[in-house]
């Protein structure tokens, strides 16, 4: 795949790099971009730079973080012969397009994205009044532009997010286009995402202490299904229970077979089996499917060098494409880099 091919259109995603990634983000990102692989021209990235805007005081494990993103993704089935897997801050072209986007995005348009004043309340022990802060749609904005993606697969949460980016697309193209527009406007491409419990049942996150991870060992998937809340209802093994109001049976809908989603509908609502039963079915499914991941992921941390090798291939890859990008957005703002004798103004 070379940076200049376009005859599939151009897929641009990313995840912040948080350490070892669990199963919500499988289920809702990872395992749609291994879909994607044969259908899109594949840019993925580990945007370490966004995970600044709120962990900037302490950048200690950013690239750690980063190292093992790239594990999962690559235990997950990416691949590095079908997509471009690559580190947002290895590519200088993200901030430079982010520092000229920066310039025509009106503040009010940063101040009404739904997550910023989401976030300002919810994270409450940091300091996230920054520019980095309110500013980082338009860096995620510049993530996307700077490989002309004609779509950004996304959950419900983050459609606002690609429109803005759309937004900043059409006004830098109303700005600076010469009849052909410089930026595509990007296309949300909603991804099935099921809700995904936690242990306690809530959304499964790190923050929260319920996430299962991608690298947990058999044991410990088994021991964290073991503590699993269930069906409030259900208090007494004799009493008849509901899967679909139980988080273990949301687990059961997402991973099991209908083999086993019939076992499990037949025995919790007679009573016939037990809660710890339906545990130890929903572990076998998930330990099914971690386990393949986990050999896969168990060849880069052995040798990392391996993995930092595809980040820095794609790298490569991705920088290419970009270049050709900001070769367009600086002869457009008549901003190039080649000598050229000034204009002079007309009287």
């Amino acid at each position: 795949m070379t940076p200049a091919s376009k005859s599939r259109k151009r897929v641009l995603s990313g995840m912040r790099p948080t350490g070892k990634l669990h199963l919500g983000n499988y289920v809702g990102a990872l395992q749609n971009w291994v879909r994607m692989q044969d259908e899109y021209e594949c840019f993925f990235c580990v945007v370490d730079w966004h995970a600044l805007t709120t962990d900037y005081a302490d950048t200690s494990q950013v690239k750690s973080n980063s190292l093992e993103a790239a594990f999962d993704f690559l235990a997950a089935g990416l691949d590095p012969e079908r997509s471009v897997i690559f580190l947002q801050s290895h590519i200088p072209a993200h901030a430079e397009l982010h520092l000229l986007l920066s310039m025509i995005t009106p503040l009010g348009w940063l101040e009404r994205v739904p997550t910023y004043k989401e976030q300002r309340e919810n994270i409450r022990d940091k300091d996230l009044g920054t520019y980095g802060f309110l500013g980082y749609p338009v860096l995620q904005a510049a993530d996307i532009l700077a490989y002309k993606a004609d779509v950004v697969p996304v959950g419900e949460d983050q459609v606002a997010h690609i429109e803005l980016t759309r937004e900043i697309a059409r006004r830098f193209n109303g700005f600076y286009g010469t009849g052909q527009p410089v930026f595509p406007e990007p296309q949300s491409l909603l991804t099935p995402s099921p809700r995904l419990p936690g242990t306690d049942g809530r959304k499964m996150s790190k923050s929260y202490g319920n996430a299962i991870l991608l690298a947990d060992p058999e044991p410990v998937v088994r021991q964290k299904l073991k503590t699993m809340v269930t069906d409030p209802a259900r208090v007494r093994r004799s009493d008849p229970g509901n899967p679909d109001v139980c988080p273990v049976g949301d687990l059961h809908k997402i991973f099991s077979s209908k083999e086993t989603m019939a076992k499990v509908n037949e025995g919790c609502r007679s009573a016939g089996i037990g809660c710890i039963e339906c545990k130890g079915w929903a572990a076998d499914a998930l330990v099914s499917l971690l386990n393949p991941m986990q050999e896969r992921r168990r060849k880069y941390e052995e040798n990392p060098r391996l993995a930092w090798d595809i980040l820095e291939d794609g790298t490569r890859r991705a920088s290419a494409a970009a270049a050709e990008t900001m070769k367009d957005v600086r002869a457009a703002m008549e901003m190039s880099l080649d000598y050229e004798a000034p204009k002079v103004a007309q009287q």
